[in-house]
């Protein structure tokens, strides 16, 4: 695809010499040539603030030298420009009337595209700019242009567009970032996608991973990229020491971070997705209805800009993807993560056991990984309310495809768990069914694997109703988006529990109940009656493969229908599931990002057979979904057609598809 929507942006905090132009300018060039260069490819390099002159010249900035040799050095970044397929910002001064404005020019193929003055002028504690530059803010309600090199540019709240790629972009320096309500925001509600900081941010102990979070929260608010750089440690050191810290971020997300404090300078390079930019602002209501409430489009000028040098087919990204985007990177956070999970499935069902005045929980043990994870909510609901593990009605109920392992491990955490354990054997009542509706027994066809699944479903819902109880859930997320369940079988429940998590996050939820309420320092000593062999046994179990167990075991009694065969690996399709539903991703993206994200794993023709799986499945099976039980949503995708994914059951996937042949 030739627009992939994503944009190389560069963060620079070149090596300067106080007051001296020509090095700096010279420094300046180099990074620009850098950026463009065919290693990083980038379409904007951004410089600091006072780049050219250097941040500290102090009272300096008054000697008129200073300032036509400013002005000398930005000619030479304008005529560099022309050699170079590259948007460069960079901070200098200007005169306007009688007063000097710290402000950033946007030069493009040798032109001033647009000069953006510092709005907001620091005066506190180690600063003091007011005493050579006026603020911003107050010069723009009056100067919409400026002459500079015998051209008129345009001055002040400016929005530079790539109306070919489709996005925008605004720039704030420095102090601008940490107002109350910044003029990002403003930029963002009035177009645009991307947001440069021009800086220069001297370094104090924690300054630095505040001045991160400052970055990150304004990208998140703002559904924008935010790209900062600062000046570096070759600015005076009188006072101060500045670092050089460069950021690139984007929705709340951390996409590069270069080092601080080097001497030579730095250069950080990562991709900005506007498509998913956009994905994200029209996917929310309130980001648009707070720009049609604060947004002042008649106080920015637009300024369009050549077509901007995209990341295309050929290039590898300058940004992370993960293999298992349900799944925390950090050990530490996904061990939070399944904390917080495991809480809400307990406390959801908490409160339908509550409202719905149920006397017992029924629910279906096979021996595999959602049953499992759903017993050990259950559980750990009937600790909550205070309520006996007796209540827990536990049904195993072997069938064709049943293997002992499956079955030895369903009845070993049933017993010590300390649920009613019920077995009901389900042969004879399929076979009868099979008589009774004209199946032949050994014609293994998908009549004789969901008549099987409906059965099941119809011992649970009978028991509940004689119990009066509910029957508990077991289906996950990964399974819903595929349809991988068989319609008013085990796709039917009165709660589900595991509705809003994937495959690959479920054995993370059941791994932390094994290391924290199973063992270790929070080790819950009556969770079960005897904690070693429960974790023992769920350590089998997630060893187990992956199966619906509803054909025959093989010749050696082992699982011979195994899911991943027939529809897939899950981390393909949780990380197709992901980044189609929050990230907006369309087909040739996805399969040119899972490329890269797998190259190691597997080939290209393998992700793209599945994926075409994928869309083939998502599609058809929308009409399972459409009628899905209650159950709570636990991350950022959901698919509950109540809440977060509403989708007509008859859409036609041809166009998604048609993008992959």
């Amino acid at each position: 695809m030739a627009n992939m929507g994503l944009v190389r942006v560069a963060a620079v905090s070149p090596k300067v010499k106080v007051a001296n132009t020509k090095y700096n300018v010279d420094q300046i060039i180099h990074f620009m040539k850098l950026a463009a260069g065919e290693e990083i490819k980038a379409g904007f390099a951004l410089f600091p603030e006072l780049s050219i002159t250097g941040y500290t010249c102090s009272d300096l900035f008054y000697q008129p030298h200073l300032y036509e040799q400013n002005l000398v050095g930005l000619k030479r970044i304008v005529e560099a420009s022309k050699n170079v397929k590259l948007v460069t910002i960079v901070g200098f001064y200007f005169r306007v009337f009688n007063n000097l404005y710290n402000c950033v020019a946007l030069i493009q193929n040798g032109k001033i595209k647009g000069i953006v003055p510092k709005m907001f002028i620091p005066n506190y504690k180690e600063f003091y700019e007011d005493r050579w530059f006026a603020p911003g803010a107050q010069i723009i309600k009056d100067v919409k242009s400026v002459r500079i090199f015998d051209e008129e540019v345009p001055f002040g709240n400016l929005i530079f567009r790539d109306e070919k790629a489709g996005f925008g972009i605004g720039i704030e320096v420095c102090e601008d970032l940490w107002m109350p309500v910044t003029p990002g925001t403003h930029l963002a509600l009035n177009g645009a996608d991307i947001i440069f900081n021009a800086s220069a941010s001297n370094e104090t102990v924690g300054k630095a991973q505040y001045r991160k979070s400052i970055v990150l929260a304004e990208s998140a608010k703002n559904n924008c990229g935010y790209i900062y750089t600062s000046a570096g440690v070759n600015e005076s050191t009188t006072d101060l020491v500045f670092g050089g810290h460069t950021l690139i971020a984007e929705n709340g997300t951390m996409v590069a971070e270069g080092k601080r404090f080097e001497r030579e300078g730095t250069l950080v390079a990562g991709d900005i997705d506007f498509q998913r930019i956009h994905f994200e602002r029209s996917h929310g209501q309130t980001f648009s209805n707070s720009a049609a409430a604060y947004g002042d489009r008649s106080g920015f000028v637009r300024v369009e800009l050549e077509p901007v040098s995209l990341v295309g087919e050929g290039m590898q990204f300058i940004r992370k993807y993960e293999k298992n985007p349900f799944v925390p990177s950090n050990p530490a956070v996904v061990d939070d993560s399944c904390h917080e999970i495991f809480s809400i499935q307990t406390a959801g069902l908490a409160k339908r056991i509550e409202h719905s005045h149920a006397k017992k929980c029924v629910v279906g043990i096979s021996g595999g990984l959602d049953s499992t994870l759903a017993l050990l909510v259950t559980a750990q609901t009937y600790k909550l309310l205070g309520k006996p593990a007796s209540d827990i009605v536990a049904v195993t109920m072997p069938g064709f495809g049943t293997t002992g392992k499956t079955y030895n491990n369903a009845l070993k955490i049933m017993e010590l768990l300390g649920a009613e354990i019920r077995e009901i054997p389900i042969g004879d009542a399929v076979l009868q069914h099979f008589e009774d509706i004209g199946q032949d027994k050994n014609v293994h066809d998908l009549t004789y694997e969901n008549c099987q699944a409906r059965e099941r479903t119809q011992i649970l819902m009978d028991i509940s109703n004689k119990e009066g109880g509910i029957v508990v859930g077991t289906g996950d997320l990964s399974e819903l988006a595929l349809g991988w369940c068989t319609y008013n079988g085990d796709h039917m429940s009165m709660y589900g529990v595991n509705a809003g998590i994937p495959k690959t996050l479920v054995k993370f939820v059941v791994k932390w109940v094994m290391d924290n309420l199973l063992s270790g320092d929070t080790e819950d000593k009556e969770f079960s009656l005897d904690n070693s062999l429960l974790k023992k046994t769920l350590q089998d179990i997630l060893d187990t493969p992956i199966s619906p167990e509803l054909l025959p075991p093989d010749e050696n009694g082992d699982i011979a229908q195994k899911t991943e065969d027939s529809v897939g690996p899950y981390v393909l399709h949780d990380f197709f599931i992901f980044y189609t539903l929050r990230h907006g991703m369309p087909p040739a993206k996805l399969l040119y990002v899972a490329k890269q994200v797998f190259a190691e794993e597997y080939d290209e023709a393998f992700i793209r057979k599945w994926l075409m799986v994928f869309y083939k499945r998502f599609f058809s099976q929308q009409f399972k979904r459409s009628c899905i039980p209650d159950g709570p949503k636990v991350g950022s995708v959901s698919l509950s057609p109540r809440g977060d994914w509403r989708m007509p059951s008859d859409a036609d996937a041809a166009m998604w598809l048609e993008e992959l042949e």
